[in-house]
């Protein structure tokens, strides 16, 4: 109480002590990122292996298994997964969230290099990237034109992609889609046999004859020079008089076994923007930076560059993940305000005076601003965790306030004291219990920020940026609350009190009748009590469950995957016959399809051409009268009258960028049979589709004999499959299925 009492005493020390927090709240409050979710670090590594031409069964037995082997030796791992593909390898740790992440990447870089060695001539180096939440896409831009497509690749690259490199808070800058540049070299394989040449042969001769070396120094009187061997091939032309061999005395020639042309990479990979061929940009952040700053800046600069650009150059901004997060920021913004005011107005209806009503809610600003500062310290963002943890606690940061406000009063209304000894007798009578409340709400939220678990990382801002707040309340409440009391304060006239209102009068009545009440039946009082406790645990059971809301964000994705063997034409001609039905869906507004390389990070030359995806943009949900949910459900009935091609309707996946597979659930088939495997996966998939409604199935894949001592219940609408490789026993058991 010597604090309440010396602020009381000196107002200005009081009024400048919450000041200080104020204005270093609004100074951090500029320096807070603006995203969608926490910054959260998950131990995930990626290991992609390249070595061009493989085959998936090369791939796994020369390039995957020797990483795998590596890696698994090291500690801490959860998770160890890979996928080979035709010319790709890619292994996945995910380390157990206890793990440091920058601990976890250098050991798995530290256990590959002892392997590289081991790894068949012509694999690339390995490349390892961490997975980072808050690297993943913010930005798609597409860029068209109507001259030749290598040209606007060229423009893409070197006039709009490496500008936009040096944008501040921009990471990377992928290109999708596009066409470089390749002198491709095609032979005859009736003439290299003739020659008795092999297409080795020729390969080594255009990478021996096509280069350039460093030829070391030479030292003249004037100085030293550098001398470098230039032997790199200027013109396409010249490509046709590369020496392969000798052949009776005489050269044999890159002309005598074929020609040279000046094209483009093999293409494995396109996109299109509304039905045009373009080239896509793909911006990715650094890790904490401002997500909508970071885009401001990029259309600041692309505004800049326009002038500089070809006129049949077009781009237009084919996804924007700030647009998301300004709606979504700005609507919380709203509930935050509209939250104190509506507070605000309930303690002016029970205090039936402004002058109370004034001290009482400059509780809330003063709380929800000044932790800002805790914020920043701890490098959190404004996202819609933080914000909803604000919002929260705008009603409770007000509690402490109007508790201490309100015993002041009442030693002002009721026994007639002056208004700074009522402040001060008023704060020392009520401090103890404010000061319990709000430890007990402290003690709820602060355990949140140490949960573990992928639930414990995304809350771990909410609990400390509540229990800041009500902390700082605490403070407020002790010092600015009872200084104000004792200046701003009026005695009113007999009659004229806030127990006289008409609403605080009617409650008032109305509480004692209840009270009264509820003591003389105890045990009934304690009876619904436990009543209401114990009916808990089913509503529970029915509330629904999923790890993040999901929300209309005017957005989803299609993915499709092409029966195998198809080529770049066919899936695209294909896509393409998607992309016009699910174009003519009530509110599509744009559709960007790619197809081989979904995510950006795939070389030229390499994409698996049977995997695309759709982004399908709508029009923004206050111009629609349904959901984004209802139009993604019509795009799955499309879907339906392609049996051949395995498509996900699926919302976007912002942890992971555009193009890669969000699924609730997912069931791994396992055996040392690949064609089996296939099988039995097309045929639960075939299962899938026939059950309406049901997107789930339950297979039993045994290597060996079966021994079912129990029921097998399968539960109705569920398809369940089970694949046994030897004999079955029952024992007098059963499989008891549903209807379905």
């Amino acid at each position: 109480m010597n604090l309440a009492d010396l602020c009381i005493r000196r107002p200005v020390f009081a009024t400048m002590l919450v000041m200080s927090l104020v204005v270093l709240g609004l100074f951090t409050y500029r320096r807070l990122g603006l995203d969608l979710f926490p910054n959260i670090d998950f131990p995930i590594v990626t290991i992609s292996t390249t070595l061009r031409g493989a085959s998936v069964e090369e791939i796994e037995t020369t390039v995957t298994k020797p990483i795998e082997e590596a890696v698994n030796t090291i500690d801490g791992i959860d998770e160890l997964n890979s996928v080979s593909k035709e010319g790709v390898s890619f292994v996945i740790v995910q380390f157990k969230l206890e793990k440091n992440g920058d601990l976890g990447a250098q050991t798995v870089r530290d256990k590959v290099s002892t392997v590289i060695s081991q790894l068949p001539v012509g694999t690339d180096p390995p490349l390892i990237d961490r997975f980072d939440v808050n690297a993943t896409p913010i930005m798609r831009i597409g860029v068209s034109g109507k001259g030749n497509f290598r040209e606007i690749t060229e423009i893409a690259k070197k006039r709009i992609k490496e500008e936009l490199e040096t944008v501040s808070g921009v990471g990377q800058v992928l290109v999708m889609g596009g066409r470089e540049r390749a002198v491709n070299v095609f032979v005859d394989p009736a003439r290299l046999e003739a020659y008795g040449l092999s297409i080795a042969q020729v390969r080594t001769a255009l990478q021996q004859q096509n280069l350039e070396a460093p030829g070391g120094r030479v030292e003249r009187a004037g100085g030293e020079w550098v001398v470098r061997t230039m032997g790199r091939v200027e013109d396409v032309r010249d490509f046709g008089d590369v020496v392969i061999a000798e052949r009776a005395g005489r050269p044999v020639r890159v002309h005598d076994v074929g020609y040279a042309e000046d094209g483009v990479v093999e293409p494995r990979s396109l996109t299109r923007i509304n039905d045009r061929s373009a080239v896509l940009l793909v911006i990715r952040k650094q890790s904490g930076t401002n997500t909508v700053d970071v885009v401001d800046r990029v259309l600041a600069k692309l505004n800049d560059l326009r002038p500089t650009l070809p006129p049949d150059i077009q781009y237009e901004v084919a996804r924007d993940q700030a647009r998301f997060i300004r709606l979504s920021i700005a609507e919380v913004k709203q509930h935050l305000v509209l939250g104190a005011i509506l507070v605000a107005i309930t303690v002016l209806l029970f205090m039936h005076d402004w002058r109370s009503t004034v001290i009482a809610s400059i509780a809330i600003p003063a709380s929800v601003i000044s932790t800002f500062t805790a914020m920043y310290y701890f490098g959190f963002t404004l996202n819609n965790v933080t914000m909803l943890a604000l919002v929260l606690s705008v009603g409770i940061v007000i509690d402490d306030a109007v508790v201490v406000l309100e015993n002041i009063y009442r030693h002002v209304e009721e026994k007639g004291l002056e208004p700074m000894r009522a402040a001060s007798e008023g704060t020392r009578e009520i401090a103890l219990a404010v000061m319990a409340t709000t430890l007990s709400l402290v003690i709820i939220f602060l355990p949140i920020a140490f949960m573990g678990g992928r639930v414990g990382r995304f809350f771990q801002s909410f609990g400390i940026t509540t229990a800041v707040a009500i902390l700082v309340s605490l403070l407020i409440s002790f010092t600015l609350t009872p200084t104000l009391s004792s200046r701003f304060l009026r005695i009113k006239a007999k009659g004229h009190g806030s127990k006289q209102s008409f609403l605080f009068s009617r409650i008032d009545r109305a509480y004692g009748t209840l009270l009264r009440a509820s003591l003389r039946r105890r045990w009934i009082v304690v009876l619904i009590a436990l009543g209401v406790l114990a009916s808990t645990v089913p509503l529970f059971k029915l509330v629904g469950k999923e790890f993040l809301a999901t929300d209309d964000q005017s957005e989803f994705e299609v993915i499709v995957q092409t029966p195998g063997g198809a080529t770049l034409e066919q899936s695209s001609q294909l896509l393409a016959e998607i992309e016009g039905k699910i174009r003519g869906l009530r509110g599509v507004t744009d559709i960007i399809t790619t197809i081989g390389d979904t995510q950006g990070r795939v070389r030229p030359g390499e994409g698996d051409v049977t995997l695309g995806s759709l982004y399908v943009r709508l029009v923004d949900l206050k111009g629609r009268d349904y959901t984004q949910f209802d139009v993604m459900a019509d795009a799955r009935r499309l879907l339906a009258a392609y049996p051949d091609v395995r498509g996900s309707v699926q919302s976007v996946n912002v942890f992971a960028g555009q193009g890669q597979r969000l699924s609730d659930v997912e069931f791994n088939l396992r055996g040392p049979d690949v064609d089996g495997l296939k099988r039995y996966s097309d045929q639960i998939l075939a299962r899938i589709q026939a059950v309406p409604g049901v997107k789930s199935a339950i297979t039993i894949l045994v290597n060996g004999d079966l021994d079912l001592w129990g029921e097998l219940n399968i539960p109705p609408n569920v398809t369940a499959q089970i694949y046994v490789r030897g004999d079955i026993d029952f024992h007098d058991s059963a499989i008891n299925t549903g209807p379905a």
